[in-house]
């Protein structure tokens, strides 16, 4: 009779655990993407402004790398993975990615792509600083010992993507137009 409330609590805790595990999917390249594709009836020129407006306001998250031909917009972002302990909180490495956006008329696709993590170590003067250049493709098995904070990494990776996903897509709905500044052209007078 003591057997089956324990029984039922170890059933349920595993299918909370199981509940929790959403990694992102992987590629044909064997890389975790993140990747959408979303209709909206909307001019090319206005969601091709729109994307860069985005990714020109997200200047900690993102940055603008450059423009291929009419559609492809690039950038590459950094996200800051936080080691929690109780109430104390500390960077512990951050994950590099790139982040396309591709516009056609009345649609758009994103994706997030090629995650790779650098650790964290504290320098002399007690700052945490990245410890090597160097990635680790977020897709790499790290083997027993690091499997748990892997998967906390992998965890918080996927979150965020999903967060800016949403950001992006919010943003790129948004019915009031992006206006394109001109440039003022100055007048010089030479008279007084």
């Amino acid at each position: 009779m003591k057997f089956i409330p324990v029984f039922l609590l170890f059933l349920y805790s595993f299918i909370a655990n199981a509940q929790t595990d959403n990694a992102l999917p992987v590629d044909e390249r064997g890389k975790f993407i993140y990747y959408e594709v979303v209709t909206l009836k909307t001019p090319i020129d206005s969601l091709k402004g729109r994307a860069i407006d985005f990714i020109k306001k997200q200047k900690k998250e993102l940055k603008y790398k450059n423009t291929q031909g009419d559609t492809a917009i690039t950038a590459t972002g950094k996200l800051v993975i936080n080691k929690t302990l109780l109430v104390m909180s500390h960077p512990s490495g951050e994950v590099l990615y790139n982040f396309q956006v591709e516009v056609k008329s009345d649609k758009y696709r994103f994706w997030l792509t090629d995650f790779e993590f650098i650790p964290y170590q504290r320098d002399r003067y007690g700052n945490f600083v990245a410890s090597t250049t160097v990635g680790v493709p977020l897709e790499n098995n790290p083997g027993k010992l690091n499997a748990g904070e892997w998967k906390e990494y992998k965890l918080q990776t996927t979150k965020y993507a999903k967060d800016l996903a949403v950001k992006f897509k919010n943003y790129m709905a948004r019915k009031t137009p992006v206006a394109v500044q001109p440039t003022d052209k100055k007048v010089v007078k030479k008279e007084w």
